[in-house]
This record gives C-alpha cells, structure tokens and sequence, in this order.
C-alpha cells in the first residue's frame, strides 16, 4: 500500500549524473588568444547580462589537441528567446532542437541552452521520441551537469568557462581526450537510436583526429547502420560532405565500410565496390586525391568525388541500357537519370552537384575522340578541366583508355590559355567548376525597389 502511494504521488526519477573533473588554467592548453573573438563577444555579453555561459564541444576538444577548429558553439543557461532578445545580429533557428545563431559576417555562433533529460511529464510539443527511439523533439532545458550527459561522445562534453579560465570534463572525457579514444556517453545502441547520425560522427572523429572507437561504442554501429534510412537525404548530404572534407577521407572510407555504414549513403557505389576490384580502387584513388588536394591547399569540389563513385555504377547501367539497342550517347544520359534518381534517395544531391556531375560524364566519350577537329576547341569548356582530371582518375584506378589523358596534357601545353575559357552557362553559376564548397555564397537576385507610395490591397 504504501509503496502504491508512493508510485501515484511518486518522486521524480533523479537524473544520472557524470563524473565531473575541473582542469584548472595551468593544467591545460587552451588560451584566448587561441579562440574565436565573436565567441568570445558571446561569452562576455551573456556573463555580463547575468547568465552562464561556456565553450563547448568541438572547438574545446580541437583546441586541446592543438588543432585550429572552424567553429565554436556556446552553451549557456539563457533560453532561446533571452538570447534573441540579448543579440541584435541573432536569430532563432531549429525546431526539432530550438538554438540561436549570432552573426558576425560570414561568422556565426552556435548559441544552445542548457538541456536536460525529457521525463514522462513533459509534453509531446517540448519533448518527442518516434517508435525505434529516435529523437523527434529535445527542447526541455536544464543546467550544466544535466546538459553534459545529453552530449554524445565523453570529449565532446567539454566546456571552457570563462569565469576562471577552467576546463570543466564530464564522464571521464578528459582521461579519454589524453588517451585518443572516443568513448559515448549512456548505453551505445541507445544513443544511436536516439540520433543514428552519431554512428557517422563516430567515423568522422575517429579519421579526423586518429581517435580509437571503444570496443563497446562500436560494437552496435553494424547491427544498427540501417537506421541511417529513418535520417533524412539533405540531411545525410550534409553529413557526407562532413565526413570527405576534413582531409582524412580515405580513412573516412575505409571506416564506412569497415562498420557497414557506406553503402546506406552510396548503395549503388557499394555494390559495384563488392563486384569490381576497379572500382574500389578508383574510390580509393578518389579519396586519396581529394586529401593530398585539402593538405596542399587546393579547393575541392564535392561533385568530383561525387561523380568518382557513382562511375562505375553509371558505366555498368549504361552497358544495360546499350544491350537493349540504345546507342551510347542516348544510353549514357539515360544511366545518369537512373543512377542520380536512385542514389537521392539515400543520399540528397542538389542541383548545383548533380549538374557538374552529368557534364563531367557526359564529356568522357568526347575526350575520347582524339582524332576530332574540334578537340582545340573542347579545351574551352568550363568542365574541360574537371573531365580531364576525371579521365587521370580513370587511368590511375587501372582503366585502359589507350593513352588519351597524355593527348588532352599535350595538348593543354601547346594551348595553355585556352583551358575553361569559355563563359559558363547560365544555369552554371550555381557552382563554378573551381569553386570550393565552403566558398564565398552566391550573390542574389537584386530586387525590384518597393513603391511606397502604392495603396495597401483591399482586405
């Protein structure tokens, strides 16, 4: 009886708490001088306006391990709102997880409040699960020590307080940051099935920072890799770029494929990897390329890599398409619609990569023609260059194609100013074959000037 009463009346269930450990300024490297000054504006602004707020997460692991982060994300005890209100240049972004970014030109910081863990009183508007366990819906909001066990991995739970220059690690995530090991925070299969994208995370720290995954992190990422089918395709885009564009992605794909990940993103890509050695090696070559190109300094272009890995799925779909009667021009292009058709399914590409890809193959029989009289001429494309480097690719990975990538670099040399000459089109501006993903963003559209002086619609 008394135990029913308890259980009607109940307590609250108390919520887990992680180890924490404070490394004091002169026990750790992080500096100032080595942090963004729109985060650290953030920062002080809140402190000033009664609030607390740390760094958090990438930006402090990376700074510790002396890399130099792109981003820095605030945590803070201030709701989405009061950071709003507080910030002229900021804006509330995200429903599924409600955040604030502050803009400083190009720059923009993460500003997030504090999270707890969702119990049974919460409703469904602040709080949400779908049936396999992944999270719909995480606004509820706490303090620090609540919001460090919401975090994924032990050394992403790491905040730098600016009060007194402090590191403050939760879950052992400080031990786990001196011995390079990425380590989840709660039980592994549940964590993944709250948020699958954090199997891909775990690949992408791993290669990025040359962290070792613990045996019982990994253990559950091949039986629930298909849980990245419930993640939507723009979103898994992003991830893919995420995952290629740091400068360690032949290792990214070794790892994606070693834990069964890779072929939910590039099924076809996969399939013709397990059939062909070819292929594999030129996915491989791909990947090796695009790292020596981000060390050296070199922009890349995602539709390249892009366009690599679908080739051998393009090729074989074409040969289908040319066995029933089509000729090889009409069977290439509709290999692309087939090929592009199917691989947006699992993972989204926009039209600004789509398009690139589609003229890159579409220029391979072109350049193969050597003995055409307008191959000078061919040289002004705007993707000659792009093609060009794509048929070395070829040749590179094990492709006979009868010596024609040394024809177009000869010819090259004896016309060095003609290569991209020619104006792009009017739908390429989207993505100018040199350009970088994370380049400047494309100018819009002028508008009209708005006539003040009109009358307002009848109502």
């Amino acid at each position: 009886m008394i135990k029913s009463v308890f259980s009607l009346f109940g307590k609250k269930k108390k919520a887990a708490k992680a180890l924490l450990t404070i490394v004091p300024r002169d026990e750790h490297s992080i500096s100032r001088s080595n942090l963004s000054e729109n985060a650290l504006k953030v920062l002080y602004r809140l402190n000033k306006a009664g609030y607390q707020a740390l760094l958090v997460g990438g930006g402090v692991r990376d700074t510790l391990l002396g890399l130099n982060p792109k981003d820095f994300d605030v945590a803070t005890d201030a709701t989405p709102e009061q950071v709003n209100q507080l910030f002229r240049n900021s804006r509330l972004i995200g429903r599924r997880f409600k955040l604030v970014h502050v803009v400083f030109g190009r720059d923009v910081i993460e500003v997030a409040t504090f999270r707890a863990p969702p119990t049974d009183e919460h409703s469904t508007k602040v709080a949400a699960k779908g049936d396999q366990g992944m999270i719909l819906r995480d606004n509820v909001y706490g303090n620090k020590d609540e919001d460090a066990i919401r975090r994924d991995f032990t050394v992403n739970a790491l905040y730098y307080n600016i009060a007194d220059y402090s590191v403050h690690a939760y879950a052992g995530g400080w031990d786990d940051l001196q011995n390079r090991r990425l380590r989840l925070i709660g039980d592994p299969e549940t964590r993944y099935r709250e948020d699958p994208v954090r199997m891909l995370r775990a690949i992408r720290f791993a290669a990025k920072l040359g962290f070792s995954i613990e045996a019982r992190t990994a253990e559950p990422i091949p039986v629930l890799a298909p849980l990245l089918q419930q993640i939507p395709p723009a979103r898994l885009f992003e991830e893919v770029l995420k995952l290629f564009l740091h400068g360690q992605a032949l290792d990214t794909l070794r790892l994606l494929r070693e834990y069964q990940l890779f072929g939910h993103l590039f099924p076809l890509a996969e399939q013709c990897m397990r059939d062909d050695p070819q292929a594999l090696t030129m996915a491989e070559n791909t990947m090796r390329n695009t790292d020596e190109r981000i060390r050296a300094g070199k922009s890349v272009t995602p539709y390249f890599f892009m366009a690599s890995l679908l080739w051998p799925a393009l090729v074989r779909t074409q040969r289908e398409f040319e066995q029933r009667g089509l000729p090889p021009h009409p069977a290439l292009q509709k290999a692309a619609d087939r090929v592009l058709s199917q691989q947006i399914q699992a993972t989204a590409i926009p039209k600004r990569f789509s398009i690139p890809m589609r003229e890159i193959w579409e220029l391979q029989p072109r350049l193969a023609k050597t003995q055409s009289r307008r191959c000078v001429e061919l040289l002004t494309h705007p993707r000659f260059r792009a093609a060009y480097d794509f048929v070395l690719l070829r040749e590179q990975s094990g492709e006979n194609l009868n010596g024609i990538g040394k024809f177009w670099t000869d010819l090259q040399e004896q016309h060095p100013g003609l290569v991209g000459s020619r104006p792009a089109r009017a739908g390429d501006d989207e993505q100018p074959a040199s350009d970088d993903y994370n380049d400047a963003p494309r100018k819009r559209r002028r508008r009209a000037p708005r006539n003040r002086n009109r009358r307002p619609a009848d109502l």
